[in-house]
């Protein structure tokens, strides 16, 4: 499968940075994951959109304010920047879990809107997440799934709930490398 113009999507506590189970609240608490920064580098550079699609539901418990989120998504593209990588494209839902709306994943709102943005298919779209609600989402969606077990990935997987044939890699740059080199 030829890589250029495709659309990989990206869950971003867990994938991109460390997750907290007592959520991400500041830029300070924000802190990359060198692999997964040097992936999204090879992911631009193999001609491959990059996007991110994330629930931030923190907003909505008043853990932190839009204008926080803002600046932790700018010190994710500042590191970002520093092995020239970028994203497309980021989408976020501060919906709370018992207040869903069509946005928060696992629903499709986020995924939706970054296909037509993109103008790609579904079926040839990879979505990359550590959680059950980003794997649930990929497939809601008709995206491909692929587990990471940085972040919550290794209690995703020994939950025993996901699918047995799901791609599970160690890490986002283990997931780029596999798809680089049409192993994926």
């Amino acid at each position: 499968m030829d890589l250029k113009n495709k659309l990989v999507i990206l869950d971003r506590d867990g994938v991109i940075n460390l997750d907290s189970d007592d959520y991400i609240k500041s830029p300070e608490e924000w802190i990359a994951i060198q692999s997964s920064l040097r992936a999204i580098a090879k992911l631009n550079r193999a001609g491959l959109k990059v996007a991110v699609a994330t629930n931030q539901s923190g907003i909505s418990r008043g853990f932190f304010d839009n204008s926080t989120l803002a600046m932790m998504h700018k010190k994710m593209e500042m590191e970002l920047a520093k092995v020239g990588a970028h994203i497309d494209a980021l989408e976020f839902c501060p919906d709370h879990p018992n207040n869903p709306g069509p946005n928060r994943k696992p629903s499709t709102g986020m995924v939706d809107k970054l296909l037509r943005l993109f103008d790609v298919k579904a079926s040839e779209t990879w979505f990359v997440g550590d959680s059950l609600s980003d794997i649930k989402c990929a497939e809601n969606s008709g995206c491909r799934p692929a587990l990471v077990l940085t972040g919550k990935g290794q209690r995703t997987l020994a939950s025993g709930i996901v699918d047995s044939k799901l791609p599970v890699f160690d890490d986002l740059l283990s997931f780029t490398e596999n798809l680089i080199n049409n192993k994926t």
